[in-house]
């Protein structure tokens, strides 16, 4: 779920927690609601560190290096 999907839940527990007023029988409205106001923030939680791992910056791994005689020379004895 993207945090698009989160938002929403969000939004919808909002709006049926605080501005309905709806009665159904059997059915609390009130805690579908704040229940699905916590698994969004809970979604936003966990997106958002997905996300910051997936931004972690690897450092540069230092590249080889080869040092040469001046000269010509590889080093060998004459």
């Amino acid at each position: 779920m993207g945090l698009g999907g989160c938002l929403l839940l969000i939004a919808g527990g909002a709006i049926l927690t605080f501005a309905t007023d709806w009665q159904i029988s059997g059915f609390n409205l009130d805690v579908a609601g704040l229940i699905m106001m916590a698994v969004g923030l809970i979604g936003v939680a966990v997106y958002s560190s997905v996300l910051r791992r997936r931004r972690a910056v690897v450092p540069p791994v230092a590249p080889t290096v080869v040092e040469t005689d001046p000269y010509g020379r590889d080093g060998r004895a004459l």
